[in-house]
């Protein structure tokens, strides 16, 4: 796993020695930042569910201005913490462990907003459903912002939409969807 392009080009990221975090593929990553472009650099980023941090310091390699990392597991946010500072992102990172859900709310009491929010969590547990829920009742995504949910071809999440949001696109890699929504007003 490595960092694609930017400034910290090349970089191989430390990867779990388990198979309890399912880090994003090169190739869809590749694809989803493709699709993203210029809309990273400058943004404010949050990675819920972040694993290793990979979709994190990535946007901050192209140009993120802040990501704001979640994890509920302390051995992720660990592999996390280690990227960070392989990348030597310390300036431009934070490392939150909480539960998402909690999460969405602390951040949101906090007055945090984000222009991208990835969500990628462990697969066909409902999970982005669940954020999706909370953001419609906690506005974290800045007005244009995105919302990138990674989730299981067998796990549909268009009926969890809320009425202010809208998937505009989906991208399917086997078993791996990529779904794109953004803020209606």
């Amino acid at each position: 796993m490595r960092i694609i392009t930017g400034k910290a080009r090349g970089l191989h990221l430390n990867v779990p020695k388990n198979y309890d975090v399912r880090p994003t593929a090169d190739r869809v990553k590749e694809s989803l930042f493709s699709i993203i472009g210029s809309k990273v650099v400058g943004a404010a980023v949050l990675d819920l569910f972040a694993g290793s941090g990979n979709l994190g310091l990535e946007s901050w390699s192209r140009g993120a201005r802040f990501v704001q990392f979640v994890d509920n597991s302390r051995m992720s946010l660990q592999l996390t913490d280690s990227n960070i500072r392989k990348c030597r992102a310390e300036a431009d990172c934070k490392v939150l462990k909480h539960d998402a859900e909690a999460a969405v709310d602390l951040l949101y009491k906090q007055g945090q907003r984000f222009d991208l929010i990835f969500v990628d969590p462990p697969y066909n547990k409902g999970w982005v459903q669940k954020i999706l829920a909370k953001l419609e009742k906690n506005q974290l995504l800045a007005e244009n912002g995105w919302l990138v949910a990674e989730h299981s071809a067998h796990d549909d999440i268009a009926d969890a939409v809320p009425e202010s949001y809208e998937i505009f696109r989906n991208r399917q890699y086997g078993e791996t969807v990529l779904s794109f929504i953004k803020r209606i007003l």
